[in-house]
């Protein structure tokens, strides 16, 4: 029976039925070229069901649900770069693919002056259901997506796609682009330097900070084994329709598909992804 938040105490045994999308799609996953994008909030789809979790409408089609923008960004990057891609398919208010799941943000229950009552005293079952089901696919697909580039020649740059809310919490953000990081300065610094050039405003580590624990996917598949990396913000008005999309995607298509010119090679031989459930 769909969840409308009012009763969280019985464990879902069975969270995506067979004939609902598999947690994550993989675009490109042939090519080899040494790029590997990730959009961890592409979707703001629910499995059947948790129903709605007791949202209203607009919750729903708010950026509490996804990064709005992000996931047909990733997409068009992809297609023109013919770069490989990792995109989850389910809402972050299912659980948080860019979180640790001991962090209470990974099953968010309020943000933003919104409440999410089908996420508010969740049973431990239910979490873990949403992790094995969801969570753990998806950064199994990534984890395996750096391997096969790793061990198609070199090692993958990744970058991680991201929007974020034009304002949040009543306050308005003029920063229309940020750059994350927190190891790899170098990576950031190519997008800090040509971001700018374009004529963007551009946060360094802002409106959000790439420094651990922040930025999971990140820490989880590059930093832990050296990969160049960075995580990229664009504001979601830049981002909400086919245009802006266009635009942003042609600025950032050139600076990604430098990358490898301008940045030395990794070894990751020796040092292969961790991950486990």
């Amino acid at each position: 029976m769909p969840n409308d938040g009012t009763d969280n105490n019985n464990s879902t045994q069975r969270l995506l039925a067979d004939d609902e999308p598999v947690p994550f799609v993989i675009l490109n996953g042939k090519s080899t070229l040494p790029i590997l994008l990730v959009c961890d909030h592409a979707s703001r789809r629910f499995p059947e069901v948790l129903g709605t979790l007791g949202l209203d409408p607009v919750a729903l089609r708010c950026h509490l649900a996804l990064d709005i923008g992000a996931g047909p960004l990733t997409e068009r990057l992809a297609t023109t770069l013919s770069a490989t891609a990792v995109l989850c398919q389910y809402s972050r208010l299912i659980v948080d693919c860019n979180r640790l799941l001991m962090d209470p943000s990974a099953f968010l229950e309020f943000g933003d002056g919104i409440v999410v009552p089908g996420n508010r005293n969740l049973h431990p079952e239910d979490k873990k259901v949403r992790a094995d089901e969801i969570y753990w696919p998806y950064h199994g697909a990534v984890e395996s997506e750096v391997e096969r580039l790793g061990a198609a020649g070199r090692p993958p740059i990744f970058v991680a796609v991201h929007s974020f809310t034009p304002v949040l919490n009543g306050e308005s953000r003029l920063c229309e682009m940020g750059v994350l990081w927190d190891t790899d300065r170098m990576t950031a610094e190519i997008f800090l330097h040509d971001l700018r050039e374009a004529g963007f405003h551009v946060g360094d580590n802002e409106p959000y900070s790439g420094k651990a624990p922040h930025d999971f996917t990140v820490d989880q598949h590059a930093e832990s084994i050296g990969l160049p990396h960075v995580g990229i913000e664009i504001r979601q008005d830049l981002i909400d329709d086919e245009q802006g999309i266009a635009e942003i995607c042609g600025v950032l298509q050139s600076i990604i598909a430098s990358l490898p010119a301008r940045l030395e090679p990794t070894d990751i031989s020796s040092r292969q992804p961790q991950i486990s459930a």
